[in-house]
This record gives structure tokens, sequence and C-alpha cells, in this order.
């Protein structure tokens, strides 16, 4: 299974320590995993400029940083996107890491990749927040139109990974077990969620009823959405 992980921090606590022991039961070969650190991958905040939306993400002034963050989860059964919460949310450099990827979400121009795909979103705080944090990078998921989505939260009720209690460190690793077990058995068999099947006929109706950005229309009509293909389905 190639794996590619995006962490929202450099900080090796709870979060990165948790999305370590995934790793132990998903990966086969070490070669598969590919590892990105937020903001050390991809430092930017979008600047707004609307050229991906407008032209092509390539014009994007911090393509250079997206795209090979955007090949390695191209080339991904499974994406694993992390942040320890962050006041309730996703930490800021997750933030700004998704705001580049707003041209591919389905309104736009979704990647037809993501649609075969899972991901597996993790958060942790000492006390709360993990349901919030997770709910920020699933929205983005859901509408890149990936087709499995795992979230993993836990309160760790410590500030790193050496104060969280053996009895919590037997709980992680029996939920790890759980989840990976899941993961595995899909692993091969992904279909969309019915909530991106409705989103991409939603968005496909718009399509085909109005041409409100000529770039995306031309993009959806290339790839013959608007006719019978599916981009989960190989005709």
């Amino acid at each position: 299974m190639k794996i590619v992980v995006i962490y929202g921090t450099e900080h090796r606590g709870s979060t990165y320590n948790i999305s370590q022991l995934f790793l132990e039961k998903l990966r086969s070969k070490p070669e598969e995993v590919v590892e990105f650190f937020l903001p050390k991958d991809m430092p930017y905040f979008c600047v707004g400029c609307a050229k991906c939306f407008t032209v092509s993400e390539k014009l994007c002034p911090h393509y250079s940083r997206i795209n090979p963050i955007k090949e390695a989860m191209e080339k991904a059964d499974l994406m694993i996107l992390t942040s320890p919460v962050y006041v309730f949310h996703a930490s800021g450099q997750m933030k700004a890491f998704l705001d580049h990827f707003g041209f591919q979400w389905m309104v736009h121009r979704p990647n037809k990749t993501m649609f075969s795909k899972m991901a597996l979103i993790i958060s942790t705080a000492a006390g709360g927040g993990m349901k919030s944090t997770n709910k920020d990078i699933k929205d983005s998921m859901n509408f890149w139109g990936v087709g499995k989505i795992f979230t993993y939260g836990k309160a760790v009720a410590a500030i790193n990974w050496e104060g969280v209690s053996e009895k919590k460190k037997i709980e992680i690793n029996r939920d790890v077990e759980r989840i990976a077990a899941k993961i595995l058995s899909r692993f091969g068999n992904i279909k969309p969620s019915l909530k991106v099947k409705k989103l991409f006929y939603i968005m496909r109706l718009v399509q085909k009823r109005f041409t409100i950005n000529a770039v995306d229309k031309e993009y959806w009509e290339s790839q013959g959405w608007l006719g019978h293909k599916r981009p989960w389905k190989r005709l």
C-alpha cells in the first residue's frame, strides 16, 4: 500500500507518534511511505490571486512547493493528514495547505484519482476539539471526492507523548489496530461514499446548466463527466 502522510506541524508529539503507530500497522515496505511536514515542505499562505481557478493551478506562485505533494497524493492509495488541535481547529499550517487545493474542490476541477483513494485524518489534544479539527480536514476530503475517509481523534491528557499514561497508550494501540484493520480490509476496493456521489452529481448539474467558470466547464467536458463517464468507473 502506498501511503502519503502530511503532518500539520513539524512538532513530533502525540499526533506524530500515533501516526507512526498507524504506519507500523499499515505499511509493508518503508519505501512505500512519503512524508511531508508543514510548514517546512509548504511554508506559504495562499495570496488570493485566483489564478488556480481562472487559468491553471500551474500558475500558483507556490506551485513548485504544492506540486510535489500533489503528485505524491495522486500516487498514494492512502493519504494520512494530521493536526494537533489548535484552538479547537486544525493548525494554521494545515489550513494554509488545504487552501492551496481549492481548485480541485468538486465545484471546480476535482482530481479523478481521489475517488478511488482512502484518507485517514488524525488529531490529538490534551482535552477536546478533535471533532472540529477533524471536520476542518474532512470537509476538504469530501469536496476533493476522496472515496473513503477514516477519522481518529484522541484526548491524550498530556502536552507531549512522554506524558501520555501507559493506560492511554494501550487504548490508543487498540484503536489503531482496529482502524488499521478496517483500512486494510478496504484496500483495493474503494467506491465513493453516497455523500461524495451526491456532491459530484450536484456539481455536474451546475456545470451542465451554467458556465460560471469557463476553465472548470472545459475541464468537466474534457473528462467526459457531462456525458456518461464517471471518475469512479472505468468505461
